[in-house]
């Protein structure tokens, strides 16, 4: 691929790497995206090998981040309709409040749904430190797939 066309996929692979962090763009899909097209461009084995590579680590990122937050919302006792609910409010916040509408529903909804649950408000915001917790370890699993995807780009950089 010439070096433009290698600048703007190491433009759109930074972008969904700051979308992971921030959850706004679906970042790791548009760092999968950026680096299959380079891949497909490129061909060869290096090519092929890149975007093999990159698939895997994205989708297993994908997997394992709903594992590992599932499994922590449950030792925390939260259930899931609680998260429910604070997704619904999270994407109700999202077009009430310019750029921190989403979290800010997220976290309202999901104290409110435990709230009404448990009858206390000090348990519903322990149960919403776990669901915050639990979304922070979704973005580090979701950000390892994506630099592990990044690494491999670079890598086939280097040897294409």
């Amino acid at each position: 691929m010439p070096d433009p066309g290698n600048l703007l996929v190491g433009l759109a692979v930074v972008a969904g790497l700051v979308g992971v962090v921030v959850q706004v763009l679906p970042g790791a899909l548009l760092v999968l995206a950026a680096v299959g097209v380079w891949g497909v461009v490129t061909g060869g084995a290096v090519g092929w090998g890149v975007v093999a590579v990159a698939v895997l680590a994205t989708g297993a990122a994908q997997v394992v981040k709903y594992l590992v937050a599932g499994r922590h919302l449950s030792r925390g006792g939260v259930p899931p309709s609680a998260v429910v609910w604070g997704a619904v409010a999270g994407v109700v916040g999202f077009f009430v409040i310019p750029v921190v509408g989403l979290p800010v529903g997220f976290l309202a909804g999901t104290f409110v749904a435990e709230w009404v649950r448990l009858r206390s408000g000090r348990r519903a915001w322990r149960a919403t430190l776990v669901a915050m917790q639990a979304t922070g370890l979704t973005i580090l699993v979701e950000l390892a797939g994506a630099l592990v995807t990044t690494a491999a780009w670079v890598v086939g950089l280097a040897a294409a």
